[in-house]
């Protein structure tokens, strides 16, 4: 499994859902696996890279919390979680993502 976390500079939000991320990958015993960090520097690049905005979580290269809701550029994202509005996936979100992907 390959997560990759896509931000743009300034966004408060992309190492709350990384360390969520590593927590919940951590819980399931796989520590191993790294989360590569990709900044969006320009609105051409997260055209190319269909970057709907930061945080963006891809696994194995697949945005799974992909709408046609936004666009695509540099903005904050934002998540709707069993708490509400976050700034990222919660980590039972993220889970159920991650155990869908290894299997």
């Amino acid at each position: 499994m390959h997560v990759t976390i896509q931000y743009f500079e300034g966004d408060p939000n992309w190492p709350t859902a990384r360390d969520r991320v590593r927590d919940v990958l951590d819980g399931r015993g796989l520590e191993g696996i790294e989360i590569e960090l990709q900044q969006i520097e320009t609105s051409a690049q997260a055209h190319e890279c269909r970057f709907r905005g930061s945080p963006t979580i891809l696994v194995d290269g697949v945005d799974p919390f992909d709408s046609e809701e936004s666009g695509y550029g540099l903005m904050s994202r934002i998540y709707r979680t069993e708490d509400g509005i976050d700034g990222s996936p919660s980590k039972r979100q993220l889970l159920d993502v991650l155990v869908r992907a290894r299997s």
